[in-house]
């Protein structure tokens, strides 16, 4: 039955992973947190790498700093003393690169993330 339903191209794993990745990305999440999600869903990793592979470096600096602007009024809410830790916690728990949160962190706030 499954043989049937790939040879009629109705199940196609690396189709769903290229939806996936587009439309999560849409929706600010990183490289990182989009593997983990195609990996619990049961897809092969050469396919996630082939998913993946469509987002841009530049892609990904752009989708954190629109992530950074749409989160920083509600963590400036908070104590602004926290304001760095907490928005570089929060890009990584989207998935975002160490390297991307911290030059991210550093533009928005103007301190680095391990003040």
């Amino acid at each position: 039955m499954v043989d049937d339903l790939v040879a009629r191209g109705y199940v196609n794993d690396a189709a769903f992973a290229r939806r996936w990745v587009t439309a999560r990305a849409a929706r600010g999440y990183g490289a990182a947190r989009l593997r983990l999600e195609l990996r619990a869903r049961g897809v092969a990793a050469p396919v996630i790498v082939a998913a993946l592979a469509a987002l841009g470096g530049d892609d990904a600096l752009a989708r954190a700093r629109e992530a950074a602007r749409r989160r920083l009024p509600a963590l400036h809410r908070g104590r602004t003393d926290r304001v760095a830790s907490r928005l570089r916690d929060y890009l990584l728990r989207r998935g975002f690169s160490t390297s991307v949160v911290l030059r991210i962190v550093r533009e928005t706030t103007g301190v680095t993330a391990e003040e």
